[in-house]
């Protein structure tokens, strides 16, 4: 039953993941590994959402950072 239950919070949170960057990822790997860590399967998802969506954050930063660094290299050489 909570295999059922985690399944279709993972499949709803896929379907909001537009929003959400690196949700879905973060609750796959969270939920699984609170079920293992004595079965808190949904507490580890709600975290492992968290920390996905923040580092998909730090990664997006970064790209635009960089593009940033690259056009100004090529615009303004010196």
């Amino acid at each position: 039953m909570k295999t059922k239950i985690l399944l279709g919070a993972v499949a709803a949170a896929f379907i909001a993941s537009q929003a959400q960057a690196g949700c879905v990822g973060g609750a796959v790997v969270g939920g699984v590994a609170g079920h293992f860590a004595h079965h808190h399967a949904l507490l580890g998802a709600a975290a492992g959402c968290v920390v996905g969506h923040e580092l998909a954050v730090h990664k997006k930063r970064q790209r635009e950072a960089e593009r940033r660094a690259r056009w100004e290299r090529e615009h303004h050489p010196g």
